[in-house]
């Protein structure tokens, strides 16, 4: 088990070569939840995640011979860009191992960053094979989590924080193989031992709660944006730590996670990931848990699809009613269009697209229907304009459109 000793040493390892991330105040998150919240930005990272950590003081440890061999590493994401990276600054050859279906920015990343990627296996189990191989051929494993220095490493972000904000009382890290979690949880409690830890994982990828507690057959599985925390077996060493060091677990929703997403990036002005937004969905779901409590929270990575990510801010749109789908009965004959128009702009709307249909066969031949994208405030602004169109005599169907 690793010490505060342990993380110390780290700490010196990696000065002046990760970024030390700022840990600052949000007002407005500490507002809406009702706890006083501080954002450690991790996402800041040169290959914008926490990995850098772990990987580089691991990879500071080898021998020269260990050096000379190289390493090898198994991800298909952030742990592997920062393998690569740190890897080729210290003069390490090192190959990384990922499965064939690997999304191809993350596989060029790699490359782009010094690495040999070889993909083999369609997921990460069949990887697996092919890396056991390589490190049978003499390389060194850098595994993403279940290691004393990697587990380490990821600790000097917990004492970054308690040098930052000493006065932080509660800490909620995401938890996925744990490594993060383990290395937060040592620094945190013997710098501070009072301190509340609260691991985060996403409903669908439960694994620590689910060992700990003694349930295994909790959920692991399926879908989820929080591909960084999607583990389905949290690693034998970490959960020794977490075990004995963290006081409670908490299980996010998809709905809560794709929220705190999109609310990151429109109070911070700063992307996440969804594993980088799971300790926010915690707040989100639970407020009444942490509430006048100063809370940390780890945005602990950034690398998320840029296509996801448009569709998770589109959908935020649509949830707080800043797009709305309209559904507005015209007679099919010229002007209806305009007055449509007129009377959606009069009451300050936007109309982002529209479609004329005319072959719904519910409706008279002489009448349409008008499918409305329209942008609005809030809420409250849609129904300013619906009662507009209303009183230009129009019936209006609040409706379901794609996006919704």
């Amino acid at each position: 088990m690793i010490t505060i000793k342990d993380i110390q040493a780290a700490a010196e390892v990696l000065a002046g070569q990760v970024n030390r991330t700022a840990c600052l105040r949000s007002r407005v998150l500490s507002k809406m939840t009702g706890a006083d919240v501080y954002l450690k930005f991790e996402n800041f990272q040169f290959t914008a995640s926490f990995k850098e950590r772990g990987a580089l003081n691991k990879l500071a440890s080898l021998t020269d011979a260990e050096r000379q061999a190289g390493v090898v590493a198994m991800s298909a994401g952030n742990h592997a860009q920062a393998v690569a990276y740190h890897a080729g600054r210290l003069g390490i050859d090192s190959t990384i191992v990922m499965p064939t279906n690997t999304p191809f920015t993350k596989i060029r990343n790699t490359r782009d960053l010094g690495a040999t990627v070889v993909l083999h296996g369609e997921n990460l189990v069949e990887a697996q094979a092919r890396m056991e191989a390589l490190v049978e051929e003499g390389r060194t494993l850098v595994h993403p989590f279940d290691d004393p220095l990697v587990m380490a490493g990821q600790g000097t972000l917990a004492l970054e924080m308690l040098e930052d904000q000493p006065q932080l009382d509660t800490l909620i890290v995401p938890i996925g193989g744990g490594g993060l979690m383990s290395g937060c949880a040592v620094a945190a409690k013997s710098v501070n031992p009072d301190i509340r830890l609260v691991g985060v994982e996403s409903e669908g990828y439960c694994s620590a709660w689910a060992a700990i507690s003694g349930q295994p057959e909790l959920p692991r599985g399926g879908q989820t944006i929080a591909e960084g925390i999607a583990v389905k077996n949290v690693g034998r060493q970490t959960l020794e730590v977490i075990r004995e060091w963290v006081d409670e677990f908490a299980q996010v929703p998809e709905t809560a996670i794709e929220r705190a997403v999109g609310l990151i990036v429109n109070v911070e002005k700063v992307i996440v990931e969804g594993a980088g937004a799971a300790g926010l969905a915690a707040l989100l779901t639970e407020p009444e848990r942490y509430r006048g409590r100063k809370v940390g929270l780890v945005l602990c990575g950034a690398n998320i699809d840029t296509r996801l990510l448009a569709s998770v801010l589109t959908r935020q749109l649509v949830l707080e009613s800043r797009l709305v789908h309209l559904q507005v009965a015209i007679q099919d004959s010229p002007g209806f269009l305009g007055r449509v128009a007129a009377a959606i702009g009069q009451a300050g709307g936007n109309i982002v697209q529209v479609h004329h249909q005319r072959l719904q066969v519910i409706h008279h031949p002489k009448d349409a229907v008008l499918d409305a994208l329209v942008e609005a405030q809030d809420e409250a602004h849609a129904q300013r304009i619906i009662d507009a169109l209303e009183q230009a005599g129009f019936v209006v169907t609040r409706g379901v459109s794609g996006i919704e």
